[in-house]
């Protein structure tokens, strides 16, 4: 193999430089510099890393050919993926260390029946050790302890058994000698992201890459690194609590506004078809400053519980203190009900909590939100089977949220018969009069 040399080029202007950090000496700007493959002949794994010439062809004499999918039998990640797995569909999954990426792709390879489990950050014994954990002991995965992207994609074509999946864990440790920069760099990651994924449209084997997270949880590398690949999926959640949520931020083989939800056990991740039991509370005692919501979970409604407590306060100084919701939203929410309402809530300590952990950045809520700090306030519980769906406006409006037919309509299937929404109540004062007997 000849191995290709490499550059680098000012991100700013284009300028060739003679090192990655420092002042360009054509634009004069700082640390913009990325390393570039500028002469390119077969890599290590075979594959032509200069692309053929074609000529271009006119749409219409393209055939559609319907999409054809994989299931990974995890219910809940197929409804993200929107059905399943396309035939070399490269998909970068992300999330905080620990919250469960590395589980949830190992129980993707048992249940699609083999993979090629690629480690960069693990040792084999390690991986082995949770796959006793989740009672995974399936021979057709293998393990490939690699981190040169080279090597993988060579083991991946010269391999006996053609692998149903490839899992790279995780992209930021993958590197080609092609580039003289570390693992983790910028020219790294995208040049290792290229090719894996050019490998994958051309063998037509799907590719799973995990990647890092940076301190204020957006994803790690170069803005291409999203562009590149065909599907984007973030895992969220509290890592102290069982709900794990599975977002799909980009996808071009479905559509981007599903979520997955997992349940966190000590045999791994389950799919969550009846996610209610997590956020409701159930039993027949009532308990004041208790309201049900509904919000969605991309095209799915879901009910919550939302809890307040309201405490007197001697010192002068009220807390507001809101989880799962924003803060300045409950102090939005509790300045409608001390103006609109009239309740005297500034000589009071307000906490609200939403149930199961579960954070909340739609409006649906506010409804909901305002009568469990009333029915703290007056120490009334709301009536059974009541929900609450709406959003309420400085003048103390109830307007409609986005789908609220299609909230109703589940939450009537689960026995919430008592309905407040603006259908029936224009303001937020009229349904306080009526739960609250409020003058």
């Amino acid at each position: 193999m000849v191995k290709s040399s490499s550059k680098f080029v000012c991100q700013t202007c284009g300028h060739e430089e003679g090192l990655w950090f420092g002042k360009c000496s054509e634009c004069g700007s700082w640390n913009t510099a990325v390393e570039t493959v500028i002469q390119s002949s077969k890599s290590k794994s075979g594959v032509n890393t200069r692309s053929n010439s074609q000529p271009p062809i006119t749409l219409s004499k393209i055939s559609a050919v319907k999409t054809q999918r994989t299931s990974t039998k995890i219910s809940e990640l197929d409804r993200v993926l929107g059905g399943g797995i396309v035939a070399g569909q490269v998909i970068l999954i992300s999330g905080e260390p620990g919250i469960g990426k590395s589980t949830l792709l190992l129980q993707v390879s048992d249940s699609m029946n083999g993979a090629l489990y690629v480690s960069g950050e693990e040792s084999a014994s390690q991986i082995a050790v949770r796959a006793q954990r989740l009672g995974i002991k399936n021979n057709k995965i293998a393990v490939l302890e690699e981190t040169d992207i080279d090597n993988i994609i060579a083991a991946s074509s010269n391999s006996d058994a053609r692998p149903p999946i490839i899992i790279i864990d995780s992209i930021q440790t993958m590197q080609t000698t092609d580039l003289t920069g570390t693992a983790g760099s910028v020219g790294q990651v995208r040049e290792c992201a290229f090719r894996i994924t050019r490998f994958a449209k051309q063998s037509g084997i799907p590719v799973v890459i995990i990647g890092h997270i940076t301190k204020i949880g957006t994803m790690a590398g170069p803005s291409t690194l999203a562009h590149i690949v065909d599907s984007v999926l973030s895992f969220e959640g509290e890592k102290t609590l069982n709900l794990r949520l599975l977002r799909a931020n980009k996808n071009r083989f479905g559509a981007t506004d599903e979520a997955g939800i997992f349940e966190m056990t000590d045999k791994g991740l389950e799919s969550m078809t009846n996610a209610d039991k997590i956020f409701l509370t159930h039993g027949s005692k009532q308990i004041p400053g208790s309201c049900v919501s509904s919000i969605l979970q991309g095209s799915r409604p879901l009910l919550v519980e939302v809890q307040a407590l309201v405490v007197p306060n001697k010192s002068g100084f009220s807390k507001k203190i809101a989880q799962g919701i924003s803060q300045p939203r409950l102090e939005l929410l509790t300045a409608i009900l001390l103006r609109r309402c009239g309740l005297p809530l500034y000589e009071h300590d307000i906490f609200v909590n939403i149930a199961g952990g579960i954070k909340v950045t739609e409006p649906s809520i506010d409804l909901a939100v305002c009568l469990a700090i009333a029915s703290a306030y007056f120490d009334k519980p709301i009536p059974p089977k009541t929900i609450a769906v709406g959003e309420v406006g400085l003048l103390g409006d109830i307007r409609e949220v986005v789908a609220q037919e299609k909230r109703i309509k589940e939450a009537k299937r689960l026995g919430f018969n008592n309905v407040f929404t603006n259908s029936d109540y224009q303001y937020l004062n009229e349904i306080m009069k009526i739960i609250f007997k409020k003058k």
